[in-house]
């Protein structure tokens, strides 16, 4: 009985989770990946510069981030369940005042702030809580999950355009919080692992006593989503440190190409409905990356740490080209080639945290690492919009965003160095061992 609460189910009612969190993802994720339609109608209702705008998206990337270990600790004295529903609550409340349209640093306090703390509280205990239902399978499961990003953004594009086009940005803000409330539902289904139950019930008093037939759970007797404590001492490890550092430089760079792509096309003459379709076709190429990859990954072929570096190489390549485009054909193939490749990487990043520090600390680790990851994340725009300002040109950010991956790459291949370094180590110190068993009459020679 303990081994089963151990054991993730890999299955069984974890595909109801793995459903709802496909949901999160698109009613969250999605939405801030396709905020640039927002850009520059906000833009020019405040007449505003691009690095001012931008800093709304900034805000709500970074506090999507800081909120992370908070959501992080929340799920670990409470439950998956109670933080995904108030992380919906958040969202619609920050949709729901930025209708209001006061001023710029209202939509930063509302579409900002308020928007990004929700989107925080509703992703990291969705992702969280995948990767406890799932061991074998963790990472088609994270795949499949993670795609509801993209199966949004699809729908969202033409959508938000539409919105925009009949009710005005302002209108289209306030419907758009409405249809995030639907993160609350989702949240309901996520039900806490057996285990978790049960500790809940003895760590709020309620020790149940030989007389009704049940023991103690031990400590050890318990599944790692039951952990307690929140591991703030991940920082010492260098293996974290790398793959942070690596997140704080990809940060700087994926949330910049959705957000600068449709002014590039505006900037080319292309009409908005065929901009909106950009984006349509963006998320549909980043859908298929990642249920290719979370397939592929799932073979244990190639070493996930190898296969993000792969991807990651792949995507700034495909960034460094990008900029090239002088049509709506030329710029939807190389959209085409960032969105697949972004989805890969997106399909196995998390898998890649959680082997670097195991499930034991993958709650913990997962709010860290979005916590030092903000700093990329809240840069990178604003720095971005700088050098278009500088620039004149739109395409500077893509490349940017391009050479700044490039060099994150590094600190992956650093991180398999150290990992391959530690394991050579290992198995030296265990060869010793072995060879006492393997040769004993020599040992009981050596002894007479």
């Amino acid at each position: 009985m303990q081994a089963k609460d151990r054991n993730p189910p890999d299955g069984g009612y974890g595909w109801v989770v793995v459903v709802s969190a496909f949901m999160v993802m698109g009613l969250t994720a999605a939405v801030l990946k396709t905020f640039g339609l927002f850009f520059v109608e906000i833009q020019q209702h405040f007449d505003e510069l691009a690095s001012t705008t931008s800093w709304i998206t900034s805000v709500a990337i970074a506090i999507f981030h800081l909120g992370a270990p908070v959501a992080s600790s929340l799920c670990v004295r409470y439950t998956h369940r109670a933080v995904v529903i108030t992380g919906g609550l958040l969202a619609f409340s920050g949709m729901a005042l930025g209708f209001l349209g006061l001023n710029m640093v209202w939509m930063y306090a509302t579409t900002g702030f308020l928007q990004g703390l929700g989107i925080s509280f509703s992703w990291t205990p969705a992702v969280s809580i995948v990767s406890h239902y799932f061991s074998k399978k963790r990472a088609l499961a994270n795949a499949i999950a993670s795609a509801g990003e993209c199966a949004f953004a699809f729908t969202f594009g033409p959508f938000f355009q539409w919105l925009i086009s009949q009710y005005g940005w302002k209108g289209a803000l306030l419907i758009i919080g409405g249809i995030q409330l639907n993160i609350c539902v989702c949240g309901v289904l996520m039900r806490p692992l057996a285990s978790s139950r049960l500790l809940e019930a003895s760590c709020s008093g309620t020790e149940t006593s030989p007389g009704n037939g049940a023991s103690r759970m031990d400590k050890e007797d318990v599944s790692p989503i039951t952990q307690k404590t929140f591991n703030w001492m991940l920082v010492r490890r260098p293996e974290f440190v790398l793959y942070a550092v690596f997140g704080i430089l990809a940060a700087m760079s994926f949330f910049v190409p959705p957000l600068f792509l449709v002014p590039l096309s505006y900037s080319l003459g292309i009409d908005e409905s065929w901009t909106a379709s950009l984006l349509s076709i963006l998320a549909m190429v980043d859908f298929a990356g990642r249920l290719l990859c979370g397939w592929y990954a799932n073979l244990h072929v190639t070493k996930t740490v190898h296969l993000l570096t792969m991807t990651i190489m792949l995507i700034s390549t495909s960034l460094m080209l990008l900029p090239l485009a002088n049509n709506y054909l030329s710029l939807a193939i190389f959209t085409g080639f960032y969105g697949f490749f972004f989805g890969t990487t997106v399909a196995v990043h998390i898998t890649v945290l959680a082997d670097v520090v195991g499930m034991p600390d993958f709650d913990s680790a997962l709010g860290l690492f979005m916590l030092i990851r903000s700093t990329g994340g809240f840069v990178g725009p604003p720095l971005a919009g700088l050098i278009v300002d500088m620039a004149g040109d739109y395409r500077a950010g893509f490349y940017m965003a391009g050479a700044t991956l490039v060099l994150s790459a590094g600190f992956l291949v650093t991180l398999d160095q150290l990992q391959q370094r530690k394991e050579r180590g290992s198995q030296t110190n265990t060869k010793p061992e072995k060879s006492i068993f393997s040769y004993p009459s020599l040992h009981l020679v050596k002894l007479q």
